[in-house]
């Protein structure tokens, strides 16, 4: 596996590779990213040190980087080699062993630079399987098809061999050549993220994962009171750590033993647990297109007049209804023609009521007081109505009386995604950006959503946003202790704010956890690293495997995965009830397309149609061969289901 990259995804995927798939991995860096020390994940905590002083090894073997290499294919399972490269050219590539890699991971956050590479890289070896990362949806679609067709006319001109006169390995157990796959994934770390880091700020405790169309919905359970019994919902996903409830207690972390979270725990396991919350399948539904925004007659008006005026408006109507009735009563006219003189006298355009009787006299005199009320009241919608068209691409302020809603910190490509997911799901969102050529600007005006420009270290700046009026603190910049001011301010103004904090580092992530949670246990805080969330996805995709998206269980990750039945004993021949394994993976549905529809029409890495899915499975229910299933599946459990045989060196 070959990892290229210049921040901390890619530092993040080569340690999940590493450490939970026991992968050799070539990770490929910018010289100024060389000695800065990776994540490790699960058990490769234990050797850290040891891996460490492989990759350096290895790299004064290599040159540091400008030598020659064989692409690893001497090296141990989980090691690490680490190659320099301050441009990922075609030399650069040779060397870390695209020629002879499986696969091969563009996570620059630079869209140009990983398009360029892969296909440089799709022509030095036309079936090694490409996972980029691109933030450009659109033109990520255009690419993943460029490069699939490249690789298809490759493969159709050196049919029955891998280019180079190398060896084809397949990443499926028992794989062979023709049943290699050379696909392309195109990936947005932004969008993998964005799902969790939303629920998490508007319920608190809902995990989402959206599959074009499709909605899992996983909510966080207090534990049930003396003589209730907790509801499983569809199934319970997890059984949350012991000192939950403790304000000073374990992070859930995945060394927090046995006292930390129990991800697909069995019958007899969640029935033993007490004192524990549980994570629970509660809803799946099919949530479709988005919704229109359908404004009508009565919103438009709304938008263009304030609510002062449209009152002021109101009140008129009521007194001309009302001088139009009494009107009536006193001439005794008709009640057309009783609302038609009222009118004139209204705008002044009517006769003098001399010589009549002096009611009538009195109503002209109220009508002619009315119509010069309504002059300054026609003047201001004028006015408000030019200030409004002239504002419309203008950022929108904080309204008067705004409450509940969620106050978003940063507009960068995370902020930008979870701001459009946030409006989808339609919650009011007051953005705050010190930048004002943000990217995520331009979705806020599109979507009319209050945006607040400074920096929020400043004072007044989250007053601003009605920060003592909101349900939760969303803090995505790229700075941790921007991200922790804002948290803190925040919390000042409001002790029981709802705060989600985007932290990189993993300890300092703990320490901040730890220390807000004490100092606020009647308030709910979450650390999230969007590395952290979209690695998973990024290796699964790396393996040739369609990973659905991730929910976050506390500090550890559970998987959705869309698993082909055949060439897995675990699963074919089995019924639901035996393929589940506690602790590692569990069936959740059953994709019911033929796969002669798969073939033609095959679902993408985000996930496959709703419709095509059948939920709530007998235990009964037998998995053959042809099927396709979506299953729950823990890191290590995922590795264990979809492992790969080790490599052979070419020609043994």
């Amino acid at each position: 596996m070959v990892v290229a990259g210049d921040d901390a995804l890619a530092q993040r995927l080569a340690a999940e590779l590493r450490g939970v798939y026991g992968e050799r991995v070539t990770l490929v860096v910018p010289p100024a990213q060389h000695g800065a020390r990776s994540p490790v994940v699960g058990r490769a905590r234990a050797t850290a040190a040891l891996l460490d002083r492989v990759s350096a090894a290895v790299n004064r073997a290599s040159g540091n980087g400008n030598g020659g290499g064989t692409g690893g294919s001497d090296e141990a399972p989980g090691s690490e080699r680490v190659v320099e490269a301050a441009e990922l050219t075609e030399s650069a590539l040779s060397h870390a062993g695209v020629e002879r890699a499986t696969a091969l991971a563009l996570v620059y956050d630079d869209d140009e630079t990983n398009i360029r590479a892969a296909l440089t890289a799709r022509r030095l070896n036309p079936r090694i399987r490409l996972v980029l990362r691109l933030y450009n949806r659109r033109l990520g679609q255009h690419i993943e098809a460029l490069l699939d067709q490249a690789s298809a006319l490759a493969s159709a001109a050196t049919p029955g061999g891998a280019p180079d006169g190398g060896t084809a390995n397949s990443s499926r157990p028992g794989g062979n050549a023709e049943a290699y796959d050379a696909s392309t994934t195109v990936l947005s770390d932004a969008d993998t993220a964005a799902p969790a880091l939303a629920a998490t700020a508007v319920t608190g405790t809902s995990k989402v994962v959206q599959t074009e169309g499709l909605m899992l919905r996983a909510v966080e359970r207090p534990p049930p009171g003396p003589g209730e019994v907790a509801d499983p919902g569809l199934c319970t996903l997890a059984l949350l750590s012991a000192t939950t409830n403790d304000p000073a207690g374990a992070d859930g972390s995945e060394g927090s033993g046995a006292q930390g979270p129990q991800l697909l725990p069995d019958e007899r396991a969640v029935a033993a647990a007490t004192g524990r919350g549980t994570v629970v399948l509660e809803n799946v539904s099919y949530s479709g297109p988005e919704l229109n925004s359908g404004r009508g007659v009565v919103p438009w008006f709304g938008s263009l007049l304030s609510r002062r005026l449209r009152w002021s408006f109101v009140g008129l109507v009521a007194c001309v209804v009302g001088l139009a009735v009494a009107s009536m009563l006193v001439t005794g006219e008709q009640p057309l023609q009783a609302t038609y003189l009222t009118l004139l006298d209204l705008f002044a355009i009517n006769d003098p009521a001399v010589g009549q009787p002096p009611g009538r006299q009195i109503l002209q005199l109220c009508s002619g007081l009315v119509g010069l009320l309504l002059l300054p009241v026609l003047l201001a919608a004028v006015l408000e109505a030019l200030g409004t068209f002239r504002s419309g691409t203008a950022l929108r302020k904080p309204p008067r009386g705004l409450s509940g809603h969620v106050v978003l910190l940063g507009l960068g490509k995370i902020g930008t995604r979870v701001l459009a997911r946030l409006r989808e799901l339609r919650i009011p969102v007051v953005c705050v950006e010190a930048d004002p050529e943000a990217r995520g600007l331009a979705l806020a005006r599109s979507l009319r959503v209050p945006v607040v420009l400074g920096d929020v270290t400043q004072e007044g700046v989250l007053e601003a946003a009605k920060i003592h009026r909101a349900h939760a603190l969303l803090a995505l910049t790229s700075a941790d202790t921007m991200n922790l001011e804002a948290a803190l301010s925040a919390r000042t103004l409001k002790p029981d704010l709802r705060v989600v904090l985007r932290l990189y580092d993993d300890d300092f992530a703990t320490a901040v956890y730890r220390t807000l949670r004490a100092a606020h246990p009647g308030a709910l805080t979450r650390s999230r690293s969007v590395s952290h969330l979209a690695a998973p996805a990024f290796a699964g995709a790396m393996l040739g495997r369609q990973i659905l998206g991730a929910i976050p269980v506390e500090r550890r990750v559970l998987l959705f995965a869309s698993v082909d039945v055949a060439g897995h004993p675990q699963l074919e021949g089995r019924t639901v009830g035996e393929a589940f394994r506690a602790g590692s993976w569990r069936v959740l549905a059953l994709d019911t397309a033929t796969p002669e529809e798969r073939r033609t029409a095959p679902a993408s890495v985000s996930g496959p149609r709703g419709p095509r899915l059948v939920w709530d499975l007998p235990s009964a229910r037998v998995l053959r061969p042809e099927d396709r299933v979506v299953l729950a599946a823990t890191r290590r459990g995922l590795a264990e289901l979809l492992g790969r045989r080790p490599r052979q060196r070419a020609g043994t």
